[in-house]
């Protein structure tokens, strides 16, 4: 009889072992975990840490309440000149705040998968089926030649276009942090088409460079015009008849000086007095 004691006490204390490893169970830094008491979700999550649970009856799942990145490769939607995209890789950011974990739980049960280190994901199949519906409806506004340089336009629309979709669903459930395209490429006729086009943008550039240029140059031009244009207006206002006759006057008697020397006068200069040297040319009549 004595020897029976002590081996139950051995069984005893072996079940409230496991009973004890069956009920407690501990939730990483930022998780929470979901329990199912025969089958009934409690929609109250448990935290991080040590918790406890009732054995056998119920189970319990572990979920991230963490930022989930989602990778959607291969993507070949339609721009909107309906030209097809030959490769889009899109990597989409979200998070489930969380005390609404257990409700998506519930409502989405399909949808979580189990990611790493057992840790599953809420929504998981939900948020990838809206992105790619809000990937291809964004990508089909713009045109192909111009998906390269729309590139934070487009991660900033579907980011948008995918957290509209999953408010009017589910407000509130579920956030969308990030979206980011990671590889954009074009049919290769697409890509030839846009070397084109920057090719020919560049062109006209330089075109444009060069029209500027030309309308300095004519504005230098006009100006350099103008300026003689005054100089000369001024050396007319300033030639009068005066003037002029002192000038004529000046250049006869110089040729009149001129020994031997043959003056021409010319037979139109009415209005003008000609002084001569009458000394000069009695000298010159007397040699002859």
């Amino acid at each position: 009889m004595s020897r029976l004691l002590p081996a139950k006490f051995l069984v005893i204390a072996l079940l409230l072992g496991a009973i004890a490893y069956m009920s407690a169970y501990t939730v990483q830094s930022g998780n929470v975990a979901v329990e199912r008491t025969l089958g009934k979700v409690n929609h109250t999550e448990q935290g991080q840490g040590l918790n406890f649970k009732a054995p056998l009856l119920t189970t319990r799942q572990e979920f991230s309440a963490k930022e989930i990145a989602i990778d959607i490769d291969d993507l070949k939607p339609k721009a909107a000149d309906n030209l097809s995209l030959r490769d889009l890789d899109v990597s989409v950011y979200y998070r489930v705040p969380p005390e609404r974990v257990s409700e998506l739980v519930v409502k989405y049960a399909a949808s979580a998968i189990r990611g790493p280190g057992g840790v599953w994901l809420p929504a998981y199949g939900l948020v990838v089926r809206e992105a790619r519906a809000a990937i291809y409806e964004k990508v089909s506004e713009i045109d192909s030649l111009q998906l390269h340089k729309q590139r934070e336009l487009l991660q900033n629309e579907v980011l948008k276009e995918l957290q509209g979709r999953l408010e009017r669903s589910d407000s509130g459930d579920i956030f969308i942090t990030r979206v980011v395209v990671r590889a954009l490429n074009t049919d290769p006729s697409i890509e030839a088409a846009i070397r084109e086009a920057v090719e020919a943008e560049k062109r006209l550039e330089a075109k444009q460079v060069q029209v500027e240029i030309a309308k300095k140059d004519a504005e230098i031009e006009i100006e350099r015009a103008k300026g003689i244009a005054e100089a000369n207006s001024i050396i007319n206002k300033s030639l009068t008849a005066e003037y002029l006759q002192h000038e004529i006057n000046k250049a006869l008697h110089e040729f009149a000086e001129n020994e031997g020397s043959v003056v021409v006068i010319p037979a139109n200069m009415q209005g003008f007095d000609l002084i001569l040297d009458t000394n000069s040319l009695q000298r010159s009549a007397n040699r002859q």
